[in-house]
């Protein structure tokens, strides 16, 4: 591989959701602080949307690493696939509480249990919070379920939170009459941004950085623009078209990441739409000074 080549401890642009690569900018920093705020004082439900590939699994983790290191106040349940019946939905919870459960175990039985559990973990000044990813993929009955469980409560505090991540798709099912409970149950609520033309560059900058590198820019102000239009500053596809773009690179022994590099990787992947080879995104600032050179004409060309 081409970890040598660039002088990298391990690979800058794997998919996995190490959190060691969290990059806290402006969006995720204010999911973040969003996040902790509300568990700290204990809000209901907490809801985190995006897109596909803009990074809800690295900030969930993110949060739940926070919070694991402070285990004496926090104990976290965590749910990646969350395609269950409601009473698949509550054994998989049991099972996060450290319960033995089987699917022969009845339903009032389970839920019982779990009461149980919740209420010793309230008396230690423990707080549960479930966070459930892909929680669009739940249906509906589950949903409405999980909703049910989170009546449990002693006259002072919910027994635990929740906090779902999701596609944008789950908004759509909120808006369902038959889940408008639930949709008046979200306390806070924040959706994820993709990066802009800036933060494609840091991204790429301090993940390389994160995995080891020490030198001048890898990858060239053309190659950035270029990855930028081609992934429109999703995290995920800029992670696909930049460990392409350097495996490209080094099979050449080159040592700089240039436009070539990445429009071959993006040609090689699905779901990306190639833009021109010299494309170039226009900034904001761009963008304002074109307008006001374009009204002053207007104005000079009117009065004279």
């Amino acid at each position: 591989m081409y970890l040598e080549h660039f002088g990298l401890n391990e690979l800058p642009f794997s998919l996995t959701p190490n959190t060691q690569f969290f990059l806290n900018m402006a969006s995720y920093h204010k999911a973040y602080n969003m996040l902790m705020v509300s568990i700290a004082n204990r809000e209901g439900f907490i809801k985190v949307v995006g897109e596909v590939g803009t990074g809800k699994t690295m900030l969930c983790r993110k949060v739940l690493n926070t919070l694991e290191e402070k285990g004496d106040v926090y104990v976290t349940s965590y749910i990646a696939n969350p395609v269950l019946s409601p009473k698949g939905l509550f054994l998989a919870f049991a099972e996060e509480l450290g319960l033995e459960s089987d699917a022969d175990t009845g339903h009032h039985s389970l839920l019982k249990r779990i009461t149980r559990r919740l209420m010793e973990l309230s008396a230690e000044n423990k707080q549960v919070i479930l966070f459930i990813d892909e929680a669009h993929a739940m249906p509906e009955k589950t949903l409405e379920a999980l909703r049910l469980l989170t009546n449990l409560e002693t006259e002072k505090v919910k027994l635990f939170q929740v906090v779902l991540f999701a596609q944008p798709e789950l908004d759509e099912q909120l808006a369902q009459q038959s889940l408008r409970q639930l949709q008046q149950r979200i306390t806070f609520s924040y959706r994820l941004e993709s990066l802009d033309r800036d933060g494609v560059e840091r991204y790429v900058t301090h993940r390389m950085a994160t995995a080891g590198y020490n030198g001048p820019a890898v990858f060239s102000k053309r190659a950035l623009n270029y990855l930028y239009g081609a992934t429109k500053g999703i995290p995920r596809l800029v992670n696909i078209l930049s460990h392409k773009a350097m495996m490209a690179a080094f099979g050449k022994g080159e040592r700089t990441i240039d436009l070539d590099h990445v429009r071959r990787a993006a040609e090689d992947t699905e779901g990306v739409i190639v833009p021109a080879a010299s494309y170039k995104p226009m900034l904001a600032a761009g963008v304002a000074a074109i307008a006001g050179a374009a009204l002053l004409f207007y104005l000079v060309s009117y009065y004279l």
